[in-house]
């Protein structure tokens, strides 16, 4: 994992809070001071955090495990696509598909719909239906695209998931903590941190903390993914050289 600094968190304004009058009772241990009437994050303790959360995502990838990356602000959506797909894992921009967790098996059906689609798309089928008809396959494409087309290929749960603004994102926090999946999150000052497992104190409505912090769990990801490689490389050898001896 590469060196995180107090200096890189406050060069991407990760220490920028919200009004002193919306401060969560609960995030106050995370707080530093405040200036101008914002809260300052303590940036040494989001250190200790982040570290933290890191280090459970770097060990979920390498033991195989999926996390779903979540952010449908319009500040996070194409950070959080384009640092998700970075690492090959499922996504969520749009909205929150209410049951995603607590009935899992509705939401595959839509999966498996998109997936239909695709391939009948693909291998010219849908050739065979008028104009009209094409144009109403497409437009179901692309809103089945826009739902679920960054979860196609999430099977079952996922064993973590991330998230950039728990307050917006509400019902995916109730359904996780119900299903008991471990949620990393970016936690601003105005929110309560008590259903976090993993609480990243963070300015979470800034493009440039929440482009920092992504790319930051991206990295965290593939870096468990190369350890299984490595580990795979280094089973391999051995067994070769047993055989040689």
């Amino acid at each position: 994992m590469r060196e995180i600094t107090l200096l890189d968190l406050l060069k991407n304004g990760v220490h920028f809070g919200h009004q002193k009058s919306h401060r969560h009772p609960k995030m106050e241990p995370n707080i530093f001071t405040v200036r101008n009437g914002v809260h300052i994050i303590n940036l040494e303790k989001t250190l200790e955090k982040l570290i933290e959360a890191l280090e459970f995502i770097r060990k979920t990838a390498q033991e195989g495990g999926q996390l779903l990356f979540l952010g449908t602000k319009r500040q996070a959506k194409e950070i959080i696509k384009k640092h998700a797909q970075s690492c090959g894992m499922p996504y969520l921009t749009e909205r929150w598909l209410g049951g995603l967790f607590t009935n899992f098996t509705n939401v595959s059906r839509l999966q498996k719909k998109l997936k239909k689609f695709e391939e009948e798309k693909q291998s010219g089928e849908l050739e065979k239906y008028t104009k009209k008809e094409r144009s109403k396959f497409e437009k179901e494409i692309e809103k089945l695209d826009r739902l679920v087309g960054g979860i196609k290929e999430m099977h079952s749960l996922p064993n973590a998931i991330f998230v950039v603004d728990i307050r917006e994102e509400k019902t995916a926090i109730r359904e996780a903590s119900k299903k008991n999946v471990p949620i990393v999150a970016m936690v601003d000052t105005n929110t309560n941190p008590d259903p976090i497992n993993y609480v990243i104190p963070a300015n979470d409505d800034a493009t440039k903390s929440i482009e920092f912090i992504t790319g930051l769990v991206a990295e965290a990801v593939n870096e468990g993914k190369m350890q299984v490689k490595q580990n795979h490389s280094e089973d391999k050898k051995s067994k070769e050289a047993t055989v040689k001896s």
